[in-house]
């Protein structure tokens, strides 16, 4: 049996990926690996806790000795720590570096070491920076231009040099914009979803014309473990449902899934480095990793809205942390 490394597995992406590869892929143990900062909790993982495949460490993947006290155990790492909020990015960028670029290097280093199988490395459709129209594929320019897809664009083809020089077996893996449980409020979907569960009105950027891709968590993760399994190494993957949506009418979209009207919008500040449009095409995932995505959209996002009202608690202390920090 394999053993996965799944660093960042407290957070949105990791929690979703963890409990799926326990409960539809049983062929593997999983070894979560999480900081948790903001963004990443312990209690994400409450029910994949008892499970006799599942071990949890709290720990930083920029610490060396830890990080090779863990990797020689595993067969595979899918590495999904990272900062990722722009604005946050925008703010202070250290530890976005720290994390996204010499968390990179300590995983790939000890993966070289301890002869990893595969070392998935999760990027974003951000790197390739904003585009007017077309889309972007696996060998489209690095354009990135705020500091967190910057930052994601060096973890990449750091990455990417660690298989050129040494052979480690990498593959890059860049969705799209995802959406689902245990996403953090501060994001756009639960944002506006939280937003709306306490009658609040919905903040919207700029002119709410920015153009993003939405994928559910579902499909996000199935595209991960396609790229593990079948993904060749020193690819790189895109993934995107092909739903692609203006920011306005993504807002407009919730309101009426809430019975709401758009009095409940609020135009606000652009904010510094926000792209006008990502657009990753998903072709060579399809053909190449038999991946397509299979949740439709507008069911995948009434399953979210009655998530996030069942789970109040979550995400009502996540806000008191933001409010705190």
């Amino acid at each position: 049996m394999k053993t996965i490394l799944v660093t960042g597995a407290a957070g949105f992406i990791g929690c979703n990926l963890v409990r799926r590869l326990l409960t539809k892929h049983g062929a593997y143990d999983v070894i979560a690996l999480d900081l948790c900062t903001y963004a990443g909790d312990k209690k994400n993982l409450g029910d994949c806790c008892g499970d006799a495949m599942f071990e949890f460490i709290k720990g930083d993947i920029c610490d060396e000795s830890l990080v090779d006290s863990i990797m020689c155990d595993a067969d595979i790492v899918i590495n999904l720590a990272a900062y990722t909020d722009v604005d946050r990015s925008i703010e202070s960028g250290a530890d976005f570096v720290r994390s996204n670029i010499d968390g990179v290097r300590v995983l790939a280093e000890s993966a070289l070491r301890h002869n990893i199988k595969k070392f998935i490395q999760v990027s974003t459709d951000e790197v390739y920076g904003p585009l007017e129209q077309g889309f972007a594929a696996e060998d489209s320019p690095l354009r990135a231009d705020n500091p967190y897809s910057a930052t994601k664009a060096g973890g990449d083809l750091l990455a990417l040099a660690y298989h050129n020089t040494f052979a480690l077996p990498v593959v890059i893996v860049r969705p799209s914009s995802t959406y689902g449980p245990f996403q953090h409020p501060e994001k756009m979907i639960p944002l506006c979803i939280t937003h709306l569960l306490e009658n609040r009105r919905v903040p919207v950027y700029g002119d709410g014309r920015h153009m993003r891709n939405w994928m559910h968590v579902d499909d996000h993760c199935a595209g991960l473990i396609a790229a593990m399994e079948r993904g060749t190494p020193g690819g790189v993957y895109n993934l995107s449902a092909d739903m692609e949506l203006a920011n306005i009418d993504l807002s407009k979209k919730i309101l009426t899934l809430f019975g709401k009207d758009e009095s409940m919008i609020e135009f606000i500040q652009d904010r510094p480095g926000h792209d006008r449009r990502h657009a990753g095409i998903a072709e060579k995932a399809k053909r190449d990793l038999g991946w397509n995505p299979e949740v439709d959209f507008e069911q995948g996002l009434t399953k979210t809205i009655e998530w996030y009202r069942q789970n109040a608690q979550w995400w009502q202390s996540r806000q008191r942390q933001m409010t705190a920090g």
